[in-house]
Order: structure tokens, then C-alpha cells, then sequence
């Protein structure tokens, strides 16, 4: 799987403070899957931090990317950190994040 990063989400890395690979580990690992503000796109969200005691979320902000899926390639447009706790709005269907999982992308 080729994944291309965007002029965009890079400058957004470096403004927020994250790395390539933690953006990679909230694709492969995602707590909270919904739809893109863009069209195609999928938002996926971490929270900053999980108890390793109670291993439940107990966080004060989310990491968000936006990725878009094409044939060969996953595109990552943008990342952000948000403060609090985001509303849980679009969810996205089982199904697409199932097809989504079949073929690797998350």
C-alpha cells in the first residue's frame, strides 16, 4: 500500500507537533471512524491517551486525520489535534469500514 502525504498534512504535522508515525498508528488503529468533511474522505480519531491500568480512553484531547482511499493508494490530507472531547457526528457504515479493513487500509 502506497501512501502519499499532502503538502497540507505536513505543514499540519509540524504545527501540531506529530509525527508521520503516530498519524500511521491512528490509521492502523482507530478509536473513532467517521465521514470526511471532504468528499471521499474518512476522519479518524486516537485519543492523546489510554490508562494503562483500566486500558479505557481517559483523555483531555484527540489526535483527527483526514484520508481519502484511491485504487493504489492511501492519501493523508490533513491532521489535527482537537481539544476536549470531539461529538461523535457522522459515523461511518460497518460496511465501508469493513471494506476498508478487507483490503488493508485500516
Amino acid at each position: 500500500m502506497k501512501i502519499i502525504w499532502t503538502k497540507h498534512s505536513e505543514s499540519k504535522l509540524r504545527y501540531y507537533q506529530l509525527s508521520k508515525s503516530r498519524i500511521l498508528r491512528i490509521i492502523k488503529n482507530p478509536y473513532r471512524i467517521e465521514e470526511g468533511i471532504a468528499p471521499q474522505t474518512i476522519a479518524l480519531m486516537q485519543p492523546t491517551k489510554i490508562s494503562r491500568k483500566t486500558k479505557k480512553p481517559t483523555w483531555k484531547q484527540e489526535i483527527w486525520t483526514m484520508i481519502q482511499k484511491s485504487s493504489s493508494a492511501l492519501k493523508i490530507i490533513s491532521a489535527w489535534r482537537y481539544p476536549g472531547i470531539s461529538p461523535a457526528t457522522n459515523p461511518i457504515p460497518r460496511q465501508i469500514i469493513v471494506e476498508l479493513q478487507k483490503e488493508g487500509f485500516i
